[in-house]
């Protein structure tokens, strides 16, 4: 399970607004515990595509992924998973997510972006063995 105080909730879909119509991206930050992570911050990163794949795919950085979980660690917090956007597609991994998700103690969030506001924000896991995402029950505290 997530869980994911308003706040943060808010600002990661603010993000993707502001990336729209583009892929917004970035890291979820907070603490794992024994019965699951509870999100407390998130650190926007840059989406590395050129411009004309940005709508449709994200990219980070290995120089980057190293400084923001360098980041996270000076914060005390761990790197619980990452946030990006969909621009007018539904909050589901796509074929492009799969194939470039790398870690399946994650958590991948997303939110569709509906013309430019936020309507949906779903979180998902990479199976251990790779095979498939499976949906990540998201807790959201009052």
């Amino acid at each position: 399970m997530l869980t994911i105080a308003s706040g943060v909730l808010r600002a990661i879909q603010a993000h993707g607004e502001a990336a729209y119509p583009n892929e917004g991206v970035g890291l979820l930050l907070g603490r794992t515990q024994a019965n699951g992570k509870t999100t407390t911050d998130i650190l926007p990163l840059a989406n590395g595509w050129e411009v004309g794949e940005q709508s449709h795919r994200y990219q980070v950085s290995g120089g980057e992924m190293l400084a923001a979980e360098l980041e996270a660690a000076r914060r005390g917090l761990d790197v619980l998973g990452i946030f990006h956007s969909h621009p007018d597609h539904p909050a589901e991994p796509s074929r492009f997510d799969y194939e470039w998700a790398t870690w399946p103690g994650y958590s991948y969030v997303i939110t569709t972006i509906e013309q430019g506001r936020a309507t949906t924000t779903r979180s998902w896991q990479l199976r251990d063995d790779r095979s498939a995402f499976d949906e990540e029950v998201v807790a959201l505290p009052a």
